[in-house]
This record gives C-alpha cells, sequence and structure tokens, in this order.
C-alpha cells in the first residue's frame, strides 16, 4: 500500500468515528424518543448529495471533570453548507447522542463559523436544536461560547433569514439564540423550551409541572407566542423549513424568488362579493378571502394558533411573495389586542427587511377593551403597529373590506402611516367610532330630551350610518384611491403590486430608532 493511499485510509478512518454520532445504542434511544439523529435531519434539509460538512475534526480541550479522556463526535454538533430546493443555506444541527448535544467551546466555534460563513455569503442561515444546554464541565468557557452566538444572531437580523427548529429539549441560556433568530420551529410532543426546568420550579416555587405543559411545542404555539409553526415529526418540521425558504430572499439585498404560476393574474372571484354577511355583528372567515386572492389558495401562515384575531402568511400573487396581515373577525371580532399587536409587528418588521411587499386586509371595530388590556399595555403595544407600518419602505397595500374604526384604523395600514395604495370594497366602514357609540356621544342630550328615545336613538344610528358606514366620504378626500367590487381585488391589488415594484422611499438618516417594545 502507498503512503498516500494509507494516509487517505487513515482519514476515512477518522471521519467515520467522528460520523458515528454517540454509538449504536444512543441513535437507537434517539429513534426510540421519536427523533431523527442530527445528520438524518440534515439529509433531509439539503438536496440530496450537495451537504458540505465543516470542522468535522473539531474536538474540546477542556480537562476538568476528566473530560480530557471523553471523546465527544463532532463536538456534539454538525455543521456545513448545501442546496436547499437548489439555493445555498448554511446549517448547524446539534448531535443528541453525542454528550447531550451540549454546548461547549468548541460546538460554539463550530457554530459560529457557520453562522459567520451564512454572513459573508448571504445565504439563510438554519439551527436545528437538539442540546441538553451548557456544558457545565466546560464553565465559563460554555457560557462564553453562548454569548458569541447571541452577538451574531443579533449582527444577522435583519440581513440574512435565521431559522430555528427545537427538535429535542433547549433550556436555559440555549433558548435565547433561537429567541433573536426570525422564525421558530417546534415539535410536538418531542421538543420544548424553557428558561427555568420542572425541577427547578418544583423547588422554588412549589409548583409542579412536566416539560411539556411547561413549555412544549403547543404551549408556546397558543400561550407565549414564542413558536412560529408547530410540527407532527421532524421530518414535517423540516418540510415546513424547506417550504417557508421558497417564499423568502436570501438576504436583505435580494429580492424574494419569483414562481411561476398558472392562476391567471386578472381572475375575478364571484364569491367574495357575497362573503360580507348583511348583519355587521356578524362574522366570516378572513381565510377565505386570503386563499381567493392569492395564487393558486396557497398560504403559509406563522402563528396559526397564536392571537387569532389577526392572520399574518406569505402568499405569492403572480409569482411573487407577499407579506399579509389582516383581521380575523372569526376571534374577538378581529379587535387589536396585546398579542395581536405584537404578532403583526414582527411579520411586518420581517417583510420589511427582506423586501417582501405587505398586503393588509382591514375589517376591525376597535381595540379589545377592558382592564385587563389597559394594565398588559396595550398603548405600548398597539404603538407597534402604528411604528412599523409607518417604518416600513416596502410597497403597502391595503384593502379595507368593511369595519375600520378610530385607532384601530391608522394601526392597520390607514393611508396616514405611508400607505402606496388603498382599495375599499363598498361594505367599507370608516368612522371615528362604531354607530352605537358615536350615537351616544353625539346625540346624547337630543335623545334623553325625546318624547321617544328609543326611535330618537334609531333614527340618529340610520343617520350616522348612512353617512360613514360607506367608503365614499374617505373616496372623496381621496383617503381611498379606489372602491372596487370585491371579485375583483385579486387582479386590483396584482395591478398594484406592479405599479409599485420599482418604488423607492427612504427615512430620515439615524442610527435606529426606539421603537416601544
Amino acid at each position: 500500500m502507498s503512503t498516500n493511499q494509507a494516509k487517505i485510509d487513515e482519514l476515512r478512518r477518522r471521519e467515520a468515528r467522528e460520523r458515528a454520532l454517540g454509538g449504536a445504542k444512543a441513535v437507537q434511544k434517539q429513534h426510540e424518543s421519536g427523533k431523527l439523529t442530527a445528520r438524518e435531519r440534515l439529509d433531509l434539509l439539503f438536496d440530496p448529495g450537495t451537504f458540505q460538512e465543516l470542522d468535522v475534526f473539531a474536538h474540546h480541550r477542556a480537562t476538568a471533570f476528566g473530560m480530557q479522556d471523553t471523546f465527544v463526535p463532532g463536538e456534539g454538533v454538525v455543521t456545513g453548507h448545501g442546496l436547499v430546493n437548489g439555493r445555498p443555506v448554511c446549517a448547524y444541527s446539534q448531535d443528541f447522542t453525542s454528550m447531550g448535544g451540549s454546548l461547549g467551546e468548541m460546538h460554539a466555534k463550530k457554530i459560529i463559523k457557520v453562522m459567520e460563513l451564512a454572513m459573508r455569503t448571504g445565504n439563510p442561515i438554519v439551527g436545528l436544536n437538539d442540546s441538553g444546554g451548557a456544558r457545565i464541565q466546560e464553565g465559563v468557557d460554555a457560557l462564553s461560547g453562548y454569548g458569541s452566538i447571541f452577538f451574531r444572531n443579533a449582527c444577522s437580523s435583519g440581513v440574512i433569514p435565521q431559522i430555528s427548529a427545537i427538535m429535542g429539549p433547549t433550556a436555559g441560556g440555549a433558548v435565547y439564540s433561537p429567541a433573536m433568530t426570525d422564525w421558530i420551529f417546534m415539535v410536538k410532543k418531542t421538543s420544548y423550551m424553557f428558561i427555568t426546568g420542572p425541577n427547578v420550579i418544583k423547588t422554588v416555587t412549589g409548583e409542579e409541572i412536566d416539560a411539556e405543559a411547561l413549555g412544549g411545542a403547543m404551549v408556546h404555539s397558543t400561550k407565549s407566542g414564542v413558536a412560529h409553526f408547530a410540527s407532527d415529526s421532524d421530518a414535517a418540521c423540516i418540510a415546513g423549513i424547506k417550504d417557508l425558504l421558497s417564499y423568502l430572499p436570501s438576504n436583505n439585498m435580494e429580492d424574494p424568488p419569483i414562481v411561476p404560476t398558472s392562476d391567471d393574474p386578472k381572475r375575478a372571484d364571484p364569491a367574495l362579493d357575497s362573503i360580507i354577511p348583511d348583519d355587521p355583528r356578524k362574522a366570516y372567515d378572513m381565510r377565505q378571502v386570503i386563499t381567493a386572492i392569492v395564487d393558486d389558495g396557497k398560504i403559509l401562515e406563522p402563528h396559526y394558533y397564536y392571537a387569532q384575531n389577526i392572520i399574518v402568511c406569505f402568499a405569492r400573487m403572480n409569482g411573487r411573495t407577499v407579506g399579509i396581515v389582516a383581521n380575523q373577525p372569526r376571534y374577538l371580532a378581529g379587535c387589536l389586542d396585546v398579542n395581536a399587536s405584537d404578532k403583526a409587528t414582527r411579520f411586518i418588521r420581517f417583510c420589511d427587511a427582506f423586501n417582501i411587499p405587505l398586503i393588509t386586509i382591514a375589517d376591525v371595530p376597535g381595540y379589545l377593551p377592558g382592564s385587563a388590556q389597559e394594565w398588559a399595555g396595550i398603548i405600548r403595544h398597539g404603538a407597534k403597529l402604528l411604528w412599523c407600518y409607518s417604518e416600513a419602505t416596502v410597497p403597502k397595500i391595503t384593502v379595507i373590506a368593511r369595519k375600520n374604526y378610530g385607532g384601530s384604523y391608522i394601526a392597520m395600514c390607514g393611508r396616514e402611516v405611508g400607505t402606496d395604495y388603498v382599495l375599499a370594497w363598498p361594505t367599507a366602514e370608516i368612522a371615528v367610532m362604531g354607530a352605537e357609540g358615536a350615537v351616544g356621544i353625539i346625540h346624547r342630550k337630543e335623545i334623553q330630551e325625546a318624547s321617544d328615545p328609543k326611535a330618537k336613538q334609531q333614527e340618529k344610528l340610520e343617520e350616522y350610518r348612512n353617512l360613514f358606514y360607506n367608503p365614499y366620504v374617505a373616496a372623496s378626500r381621496g383617503i381611498v384611491d379606489a372602491v372596487i367590487a370585491p371579485s375583483e381585488t385579486r387582479s386590483r391589488v396584482i395591478a398594484a403590486l406592479g405599479l409599485l415594484s420599482t418604488k423607492r422611499e427612504t427615512r430620515p438618516a439615524k442610527k435606529h430608532g426606539n421603537i416601544p417594545v
């Protein structure tokens, strides 16, 4: 055997040892718990044969607690790059079978290197998280590693898309990096996130709760809003990541990819002409409006289970990615509250950062009233919507479907916060407030003194509705650009998007604003 061949054989032997993960028993245990291994996950994410691994021979240099004799394959994380649907993507995948995927100095350095590579090349970064947390044996080196990752999450924000998948335990400091990324996927029954675990909580507070109830996928999808997507399996989670990437540009200097469609941009949908109920107090499903106007009726909806009184989703119109924000009358009558404001704000800022036009569909009677909302800071949270719509410079199109009252009219991308194009359906109601509240203020004395107060109140209600429960006063002021039949919405929005594709707009130079977080 030649010397060269011997060296190549030695390389293959070393590679095999590193790529064996934590061994057959650990891999079997991973599978029995319903989870794929770190490498199996990457195989699903990347196009076949395109993944290029980095730092396969990285190894810790810790010596405390017997670590000098501890071999951790690949340092508990697999990093590299490849193609996802033909487009370059960088990724890391933590290996729970190797020392619980715990993060030490070199584990962190592997992640940092691939994050920096993603930034330099302008490509998305995907993190597949499955870790027991900081490697205690490495002490402050582990903490330093987390801090360095967080710093790079902040630097990458708004420059490249950052996607996190929680595919196992993620606790303590490990939760902060995913929380700083743009999108979080979780897997039902096998993943969880929390700052302090059930044992610590029981010791400190006496509360008994298990990991799933404390920080499982559905808890974070419905209660906290930390997770954007909840998947049924590892495979479904990765399929969702690939679907999301298909809507996004690789970085903030690019436009989203165009996907050819056979859906006619001039297609009308007559069903929309009758979707608004005659009774203004009755609800309808705003999701039906959205799917009726977008390409092939297909949307990708983050936060499906959270703050359901507002919908945010990605879709395509004539092949181009758009972000849609819409009130959902089926929940809380579509009112804005603290959680809905946060949900929409985050989505708007992401779309603006990555050159994705915004379409807002408004049917909002106002902010949700009550002391709970006031004490939770609805003023501050509601101000975020005003802030982010005003800050956004991507094309902004608003469609007013029905109710659009008071401050929530402005918060749902009213003309005054820089909307480029406003369309209204004939059913649009643009007013300071609903008829009952307005009449009670304007005509209170007249109603009280009337011989028949109920009749007088009804008379004034009809007068107010005739005056304001239509889009024509706003149209006469130029606040609404066009009043259209609902069935025409798709063609009119696509035409507006075409016009606005060359939009150029800047804001005053500054380091950054002080958003009311």
